[in-house]
């Protein structure tokens, strides 16, 4: 587990140009130490570069969170049931062997139905623009405003695999096998509710006097 907490910094080089893989360093010390527990632990220092002066970069709002607070570089308002790409006013230059990845933000969500759209969305390690967030607003009456600054989504980074897919006739079986969409919920492989058992159902009373007859 040790292994794969990381401490996360924006650097701020003159530019982009220099190959991210290289800003992935060890640190040692008490740093380490005092932060994660862990002195073999790596830093990852990410090259962030600033498209607008007066925005804090993006930060971390308490010790342990595992995103990174993105601010909107714009005033803007959502109509309800509408969506919006913000400018978040950075771009950075993730390592080779990671991603960002935009998440919302809870509170958002929670008080006023305000989320990620393609949530997450994926910053590639070769991507130089400038970071977006698209919202929507999914409250059915009332507009959301937003102003310049506020945070509005999360930067999280994370280790991933180049993957190389290997054509086979069939694949090994599994405990699961094909039940996808909502299969431990009751549903079957194919995503169709199963059947309902039949109940036999009582015979009403005009049944019953007319068999009696």
């Amino acid at each position: 587990m040790a292994g794969w907490l990381r401490l996360l910094r924006f650097a701020h080089p003159a530019s982009l140009a220099r190959p991210a893989s290289s800003y992935a360093r060890p640190v040692t010390g008490v740093r380490a130490a005092e932060v994660l527990g862990d002195p073999s632990a790596e830093e990852l220092v990410v090259p962030l570069q600033r498209l607008t002066d007066d925005l804090p970069d993006p930060s971390y709002a308490h010790p342990g969170d595992a995103g990174a607070d993105l601010r909107s570089a714009v005033d803007a308002v959502i109509a309800p049931g509408g969506r919006a790409t913000l400018p978040t006013g950075v771009a950075v230059a993730v390592p080779d062997g990671w991603a960002a990845f935009v998440h919302p933000r809870s509170g958002l969500a929670a008080r006023h139905g305000v989320t990620t759209l393609n949530g997450p969305g994926t910053v590639d390690a070769g991507y130089r623009g400038e970071v977006k967030v698209t919202l929507v607003n999914t409250d059915p009456d009332e507009a959301f405003e937003i102003r310049r600054g506020d945070r509005i989504a999360q930067l999280v980074l994370q280790r991933v695999a180049r993957v190389r897919f290997v054509p086979v006739e069939a694949l090994e079986p599994s405990v699961r096998g094909a039940g996808g969409h909502g299969s431990s919920g009751g549903w079957g492989a194919s995503g169709e509710q199963p059947a309902a058992p039949s109940v036999p159902r009582k015979p009403t009373t005009d049944q019953v006097e007319k068999e009696a007859r």
